[in-house]
C-alpha cells in the first residue's frame, strides 16, 4: 500500500473506493488541519511554478478557501477582504517593481 500522509480533496477517498480500491484516512480539525493545508498550499504554488496553467492556479485559489474557512471566514469573506485591498492599493496586474524610496 502506498502512503500518503497528505491532505487531499475531499471527495478522493469515494474516487479511490470507485476503482475498488481500499484506503486508510484521518480526519484533522484546527491547529492540526491548518498545519495541513499550509503544507497543501506551498505543494500548489510549487505546482503552479512547475506548470504555470489555471488548473494549479484554481488549486491554489481552493487551498486559500479552505484556509479562510478553517479561520471562520466564508469565501465571499476573502473576496470581499481581496476587493477592498485592491480598491484601497490597487491589485498586481501592472507588474510595477518598486526600486526604492528616497
Amino acid at each position: 500500500m502506498k502512503k500518503y500522509n497528505k491532505l487531499v480533496r475531499d471527495d478522493i477517498p469515494k474516487i479511490i473506493e470507485d476503482t475498488g480500491k481500499t484506503c486508510n484516512i484521518e480526519i484533522v480539525t484546527g491547529k492540526e488541519k491548518t498545519e495541513y493545508l499550509e503544507k497543501k498550499l506551498n505543494e500548489e504554488v510549487n505546482e503552479y511554478l512547475e506548470d504555470k496553467n489555471l488548473e494549479e492556479l484554481a488549486d491554489v485559489m481552493e487551498v486559500l478557501f479552505a484556509l479562510a474557512d478553517n479561520l471562520g471566514y466564508k469565501e465571499e469573506d476573502l473576496l470581499n477582504k481581496r476587493e477592498e485591498k485592491r480598491l484601497k492599493r490597487g491589485g498586481f496586474k501592472k507588474g510595477i517593481i518598486l526600486k526604492e524610496v528616497k
